[in-house]
């Protein structure tokens, strides 16, 4: 199994690039997706949530209202700090059972927001960086997501710089560029890990 870390800043396009892999065969696992799977209506973590941010911060039909949490946790590193203290460990575990319940011969990849931000590196074989400049960044969140320019930037912020994410990148796969380049790199970076993968695969015992 080759253990794929893959991060980028908000809205560098990371999405786009973990789909694409998934349609190369790489076993997916998204750190975001189960995040909000711990977190869903009647779990531990959801009522963990609500005893540090306090009623608030839940929908009318009791789920979380995520934006109205990240619009408290983005602007203050502390609150952003409790948040991560109760999802992370929940995620942990999660992620550890998907990738356990993979075939030997997979390439997994985690999709990891923060992999930068919480010195995750060095859990994973290759760590893969989606890189695009701040400026794009702010476009795509403000013209595709709908947020304000304002919640934009302080998300982005809260975030490690554009440095340090590729100061870890084994691989960084540029997304200020057309679909057709960014699928022509991805399909380049994937023969790369099949090719990492197949040599990291122990020698039968003769």
């Amino acid at each position: 199994m080759l253990k794929v870390g893959l991060t980028g800043g908000i809205g560098a396009g990371k999405s786009e690039v973990s789909r694409l892999l998934v349609e190369c065969g790489a076993v997916l696992i998204d750190a975001d997706r189960i995040a909000r799977e711990v977190v869903a209506p009647g779990t531990p973590g959801l009522a963990a949530v609500v005893e540090a941010f306090g009623e608030e911060v839940l929908a009318a039909d009791g789920s979380l209202d995520r934006p109205k949490l990240g619009s408290i946790v983005f602007a203050d590193a502390a609150k952003l700090g409790t948040l991560n203290a109760i999802v992370h460990p929940l995620v942990g575990a999660r992620s550890r059972e998907l990738e356990e319940a993979a075939a030997e011969d997979a390439v997994v990849v985690h999709d990891v927001p923060l992999l930068t931000e919480n010195g995750l590196a060095p859990l994973y074989d290759v760590v893969i960086v989606v890189d695009a400049s701040p400026e794009t960044q702010l476009d795509r969140l403000v013209r595709l997501r709908g947020m304000s320019e304002e919640d934009a930037r302080a998300r982005m912020a809260a975030q490690a710089t554009r440095e340090q994410r590729r100061e870890i990148a084994d691989v960084v796969i540029d997304n200020d560029v057309p679909l057709e380049r960014l699928e022509h790199r991805v399909r380049d970076v994937w023969a790369e890990l099949e090719r990492r993968s197949q040599t990291s695969r122990p020698t039968p015992q003769e």
